[in-house]
């Protein structure tokens, strides 16, 4: 365990892809970092363990997210609103997580969100879903860039990553504005 950066650092994902896209001027930036390692044989229940472990960091986004959306309710409350450094700080705080939260939990494979299915899916389909981790990275790219080019190219709007993180997003941000009393 350690809380160096640099030994999370991935080359590929955390400085090759970050830079490409700056490069190509994509309308959006992303990267990882290395995957931390999980000792499963530490765990008493492999599979359902790993829901949990899955799970803690799109948690932990929701709730860095609603400590976000409580401060700005509180600016709000106390006419703070002045701050715009601090008002676009803790916004954009509040969006990331959401953002990080919701894309984590898409159902491929490496994501935790497919760690999360794994777990929960009867064994059959957890089997088969386990077997798509070597390609996921590829599934990701080709729902990020490949098919929104060829729905461009014959007119359809093919995003389903877009589609999904921008749903589940509004309705979180709704849900954590009503938690937090964050007038939205």
């Amino acid at each position: 365990v350690t809380l160096n950066p640099f030994k999370h650092i991935d080359r590929f994902g955390t400085v090759i892809l970050p830079i490409l896209l700056i490069v190509i001027k994509s309308p959006f930036i992303f990267g990882w970092a290395k995957p931390i390692p999980v000792k499963f044989h530490r765990l008493k229940n492999p599979l359902r363990d790993m829901v949990f472990v899955a799970i803690a960091g799109p948690v932990t986004n929701i709730i860095l997210a609603l400590v976000a959306a409580s401060i700005l309710s509180r600016m709000y409350n106390f006419g703070l609103l002045n701050n715009s450094w601090l008002v676009h700080t803790c916004t954009n705080f509040f969006l990331i997580n959401i953002i990080l939260a919701v894309f984590n939990m898409i159902p491929i494979p490496p994501l935790d969100g497919g760690r999360v299915a794994v777990g929960l899916l009867p064994k059959y389909f957890s089997y088969q879903l386990a077997k798509l981790e070597r390609y996921g990275f590829f599934i990701i790219i080709a729902a990020l860039f490949i098919l929104p080019l060829i729905g461009q190219q014959i007119g359809i709007p093919l995003e389903p990553i877009h589609w999904f993180i921008q749903s589940v997003s509004s309705f979180l941000i709704n849900i954590i504005a009503i938690i937090s009393g964050l007038r939205i």
